[in-house]
């Protein structure tokens, strides 16, 4: 029986590190990968900031694609917590569709959103798997927020889950005109605006 205690011990040590491992890559690669852009970002260069060995990266990761698969995720899934947060911290239910669409149009401002997710994401990963991906983190929020507003009387009643895809379109081109504009700030300005815009022309015909 100790015998026993003391292996699950060595494995619960070697899990705990390998974790730790894994986290120290992640964290070095989305640095890197936020600062310069995937392509620009050598393998040699992730594992020494990590402190870790090239065959530890590839004991986690099959390659370079891999790992940053697994920086988007990160990425985007602390996007669509922050966003959640700004659209519940409006205490009308009905008003947070627009609460988290303007708070996702400002976070598209954010260089590691842009550079990981807007950039990068659909070149390294390819379109329809960032599509899934972008589908995944983003589309059930909405799908809630308008839920929401309908049941709040802000939205008429109507099929839920086309006006969110429809949202979630526009929402990501306009996160797209951010990351390429030569003005960043001005295109935010423009892009937020432009979303009241249309959210305003389906407000008021519940």
């Amino acid at each position: 029986m100790p015998v026993r205690e003391e292996e699950q011990g060595v494995r619960s040590l070697k899990a705990e590190h390998a974790e730790a491992t894994r986290q120290a890559l992640v964290k070095s690669a989305r640095e890197l990968f936020a600062q310069r852009g995937y392509a620009e970002v050598p393998i040699e260069e992730i594992v020494r900031r990590a402190r870790v060995t090239r065959g530890a990266l590839y004991h986690h990761f099959r390659d370079k694609s891999d790992l940053f698969r697994a920086v988007f995720e990160g990425v985007e899934e602390e996007l669509g917590t922050r966003v959640g947060e700004k659209a519940l911290s409006v205490s009308d239910p009905a008003k947070h569709l627009e609460a988290g669409c303007l708070a996702f149009i400002d976070e598209s401002a954010d260089p590691a959103v842009q550079r990981i997710v807007l950039l990068d994401g659909p070149v390294v990963l390819g379109w329809e798997t960032w599509r899934e991906l972008d589908l995944n983190f983003g589309l059930g929020q909405l799908v809630m927020a308008v839920e929401s507003a309908i049941a709040g009387g802000l939205i008429q009643r109507q099929p839920v889950e086309p006006l969110a895809h429809l949202l979630l379109g526009a929402l990501s081109e306009g996160a797209l005109t951010i990351a390429h504009a030569d003005n960043p700030d001005r295109a935010r300005r423009e892009v937020r605006a432009g979303m009241k815009r249309l959210l305003e022309g389906l407000y008021g015909r519940g």
